[in-house]
């Protein structure tokens, strides 16, 4: 994959809360299989009692009058999707020739009834697809949205749909319940670099819910040489953090040693050229192997901060990472 939205988090997916919550047909494949966390996969020679056995949203042949079928995701946290994946694998001879897609922002709980009646804006155009392949399809302008709605033309399968894009949080909600996790992946937080992740992606330090399993956190690869691994976040919103976890639990021989907290004020793009002040936020401390780590007492009174360089030494992996603070 090479659009740069890819990169953004799946405003979708299940683990931040997504679900497929209504669509005018499932005959061969369910609904549901849309935003499984997992690749799609094939299984030659299955087949159920209504066909082959696919793995994802696939419709019957459209012999009516109407020309498109739909199906309604709701998103995981409100946001501003940027680019989808409208990803088709394995579906040859039974793809859409093409699909649109509309946004509406609505309350969480909003049943299908009730978004029919919402205000529903086209973010998508009707855009032609391929069979087989990640449909990788940017998206301009659109605003803030909470469901979504994949419109196929005039019918068929999809496998996969991805909605990446960018967290809007309710800080004013937020900040009403006093310390909250800055760096939240469901707050709008964001890991926008690392030094290395060679076997677990840096995003997963800021998800939701306890990882699942050594795959399901942040681990790099074994350092031969000087130095050590590192990770920068920026916050979801500016605070001044006061309580801090770092849970290696699954990381049982592959635990770093210790690690470090440094914080700044500066922009994404300062941090990243290295021009941001840097302040100690927590001094280089051990690390046990699967065990969650909480630090208050240790941590040094730097202010309010956007990012936070996140250092482990030498190298290893770590689950979670978690930022309690104030926001400002």
């Amino acid at each position: 994959m090479s659009a740069p939205f890819v990169e953004l988090l799946d405003l979708a997916a299940e683990r931040l809360g997504g679900a497929v919550i209504g669509a005018n047909d499932e005959f061969f494949a369910a609904k549901e299989n849309l935003i499984k966390a997992s690749a799609a996969v094939w299984r030659e020679g299955e087949y159920t009692e209504r066909g082959k056995w696919m793995d994802g949203w696939e419709t019957r042949r459209r012999r009516d009058a109407g020309d498109h079928d739909w199906c309604i995701v709701r998103l995981g946290v409100r946001g501003v999707v940027r680019g989808v994946d409208v990803d088709t694998s394995f579906f040859t001879g039974n793809y859409p020739e093409s699909c649109a897609i509309d946004a509406c922002d609505a309350r969480g709980n909003s049943s299908p009834e009730d978004l029919s009646r919402g205000a529903w804006r086209e973010i998508l155009a009707r855009h032609p697809l391929r069979g087989d392949t990640h449909n990788l399809i940017a998206i301009d302008a659109a605003p803030p949205a909470t469901h979504l709605r994949l419109r196929i033309f005039p019918d068929g399968g999809v496998a996969r749909l991805r909605a990446h894009g960018e967290v809007v949080a309710d800080w004013d909600r937020l900040r009403r319940q006093g310390d909250v996790d800055l760096a939240a992946a469901e707050h709008g937080g964001v890991v926008v670099a690392c030094s290395d992740m060679f076997f677990g992606s840096r995003h997963n330090l800021i998800m939701p819910g306890d990882a699942a399993h050594m795959g399901d956190g942040w681990e790099t690869k074994r350092r031969r040489g000087p130095g050590h691994d590192w990770t920068i976040v920026r916050l979801g919103a500016e605070g001044t953090i006061r309580r801090v976890e770092v849970d290696t639990r699954h990381f049982k021989g592959n635990a770093p040693g210790a690690c470090g907290l440094e914080a700044s004020g500066g922009e994404t793009a300062a941090v990243l050229g290295e021009r941001a002040a840097w302040r100690e936020l927590l001094p280089r401390m051990p690390l046990q192997p699967h065990t969650r780590h909480w630090f208050e007492e240790e941590l040094n009174a730097v202010g309010d901060a956007t990012h936070v360089r996140f250092n482990i030494y030498p190298d290893g992996g770590v689950a979670r990472l978690r930022l309690f603070g104030r926001p400002r």
